[in-house]
């Protein structure tokens, strides 16, 4: 799913510069619209960072036990007890869909990539097509490369820690660090 976050992330500005090549638009003018996707996607991170946040809180405090259904596709269905302290294994979880990747994913496309937009464009406008796609293929290899990393060594160095008291928290401390990365970016300018 990083990957194809750091995809949608780089795509999305490529597009928006061959757009602005197109319309015949300054840099300065796509740099205002990469500005205002920067905006737009700093305020989805803080929405969806408090709505995580909070469900993560709820979730962590609905420590009884009680009973789900699930009906599967065939028609047929099945009862099972659990609580939401610990995660508990569904018989049928590869049909369980979660929307948080694809929530993230937005705000990647939404995010700017500010520095490529200039980039892509100089060679452009020179008309030499063989830059832009050097220009492009190198920074999108850096930069997925770089949201890889980060996000490989986080989850592998993590996951040698033992966190058992706060694991009910996880979910709501997620969405604490996805409100604060917004906050940080909206209103501090990172």
């Amino acid at each position: 799913m990083v990957l194809l976050c750091g995809v949608g992330h780089i795509l999305s500005s490529v597009i928006l510069g061959f757009i602005g090549i197109a319309l015949g638009l300054a840099v300065s003018n796509l740099e205002s619209i990469e500005s205002f996707r920067g905006h737009l996607a700093a305020w989805f991170l803080i929405i969806f960072g408090l709505f995580y946040f909070l469900w993560g809180i709820r979730r962590a405090f609905r420590g009884r036990a009680h009973e789900h259904f699930h009906l599967h596709q065939t028609g047929d269905g099945h009862f099972h007890s659990h609580n939401h302290i610990g995660e508990h294994l569904h018989i049928h979880s590869s049909e369980s869909k979660s929307l948080t990747p694809w929530i993230l994913f937005i705000i990647f496309v939404f995010g700017p990539c500010e520095p490529l937009i200039p980039l892509v464009m100089y060679p452009a406008a020179k008309s030499n097509m063989f830059l832009v796609v050097l220009v492009v293929l190198i920074f999108g290899l850096v930069t997925i490369a770089t949201m890889l990393a980060v996000v490989l060594s986080a989850f592998y160095g993590l996951s040698k820690l033992q966190f058992r008291k706060a694991e009910k928290f996880s979910h709501a401390l997620a969405g604490l660090v996805v409100f604060l990365c917004g906050v940080a970016i909206k209103f501090f300018g990172l």
